[in-house]
């Protein structure tokens, strides 16, 4: 039970990396509000271990990808499901957050609302239940009282399709803009002049989108080369996949230089003159970064075939989404040719109607999304603190 009745006592449960990082934001946002009067419990990583939080589980146990590590550990993350559900149960938090990872969050969340329905239950980032199978959103206001929205458009959608409460409190990537000046000094390291094009190319973080990318973004290069003289070529990247991009450059006809680490890639973003990346959230964080860019990805055709019938949104690209109209360009599947691809960056590398064009939508992105304003993480404080009982506010 609550060791002081006196004070909100706020469970958060995250299952991966991805979510622990909202979590650690979101509790230092919650201390912040309350001046330290607050007690949080719940399962997630480091980042909410260093804020403060003894983790039900370690997340290691939870955090998996694919039948292939799922399968083997089924039995363990059944059994996390159950002890966090027990958990909540037997201490009564004020508010219960899960936090992404809707596979295992989700399942914990029914079971809570199951047998303790009086725990008002937030789901902080939601499944994209707009983009496909939307009937999940009226399965969800069976047990989620109110949903924090990272995207602007999702508020009007929930309560359209399933009179369910939702808020906006926007994108983490919003508190990981790059830093004012660093493009700048990006450039003075590498000797590029403040007018030399600089191309950021990302292939994705995943090793299929970078196996079925990688090549045709190295032809796009060449391409662009031949008719753009100066240009440079800087592909940001991560530890995991690393091994692939240097594989998969080798071949590249044409000079690129590969970066790690998030404060080298938001340098990059603020030092690039245009991007060309495989769609993902990568688009929202070059737009947020007002760098003008072509939107490229395959998967396997059947898959392509398949999700093409289920899909409710007339484009993969989130900015185009936010915006409510095509800025940006996106090529799928066959359409991302090398040539198609060189022929929609060469105007966003040069100035012209175009890239201006480009930069207005971007700028207009960046005021819907809240960019100057609270900081996400505090806005989803404030949302959290909303849903206490009266006695606690």
């Amino acid at each position: 039970m609550k060791d002081d009745v006196s004070i909100p006592h706020i469970m958060l449960v995250a299952g991966e990396p991805s979510g622990d990082a909202l979590g650690g934001e979101l509790m230092e946002a919650l201390k912040e509000l309350t001046h330290g009067a607050v007690r949080i419990t719940g399962a997630g990583g480091p980042k909410m271990i260093a804020q403060g939080l003894t983790s039900i589980f370690p997340m290691s146990d939870t955090s998996v990808m694919g039948p292939r590590e799922v399968i083997p550990r089924l039995p363990l993350i059944l059994r996390r499901m159950r002890e966090t559900a027990d958990f909540a149960v037997r201490e009564r938090p004020d508010v219960l957050v899960i936090i992404d990872s809707p596979d295992f969050t989700h399942m914990v969340a029914k079971r809570v609302a199951k047998r303790a329905p009086d725990i008002p239950i937030a789901n902080y980032v939601s499944p994209s239940v707009w983009a496909w199978r939307r009937g999940r959103a009226r399965a969800m206001a069976k047990y989620v009282k109110r949903v924090l929205a990272l995207l602007p458009f999702e508020p009007d959608f929930f309560r359209a399709e399933a009179n369910l409460d939702c808020v906006y409190v926007g994108h983490p990537a919003i508190e990981r803009l790059p830093a004012s000046g660093s493009g700048e000094a990006f450039r003075k390291a590498r000797g590029i002049a403040s007018d030399q094009p600089i191309l950021l190319v990302l292939p994705g973080s995943r090793t299929n989108e970078v196996k079925r990318l990688i090549g045709d973004f190295g032809a796009t290069a060449a391409l662009l080369a031949r008719d753009i003289p100066g240009i440079k070529f800087v592909l940001p990247t991560v530890p995991h996949v690393r091994h692939l991009v240097e594989e998969g450059v080798k071949s590249w006809s044409v000079p690129v230089e590969l970066i790690e680490g998030e404060d080298e890639k938001r340098a990059a973003f603020d030092a690039a003159t245009a991007a060309l990346a495989a769609s993902g959230t990568v688009s929202l964080e070059l737009g947020l970064a007002r760098v003008p860019m072509v939107i490229a990805y395959k998967i396997d055709p059947v898959a392509a075939w398949v999700v093409s019938g289920l899909l409710k949104v007339p484009s993969v690209v989130v900015v185009n989404l936010i915006l409510d109209r095509p800025s940006v360009r996106e090529f799928l599947q066959y359409a991302a040719k090398p040539a198609a691809l060189a022929e929609a960056l060469k105007p966003l590398l040069r100035d012209t109607p175009d890239r201006k064009r480009a930069l207005t939508d971007l700028d207009e992105l960046r005021e819907i999304m809240g960019v100057g304003g609270d900081r996400p993480s505090l806005r989803a404080a404030r949302a959290v603190l909303e849903m206490l009982p009266s006695r606690l506010r």
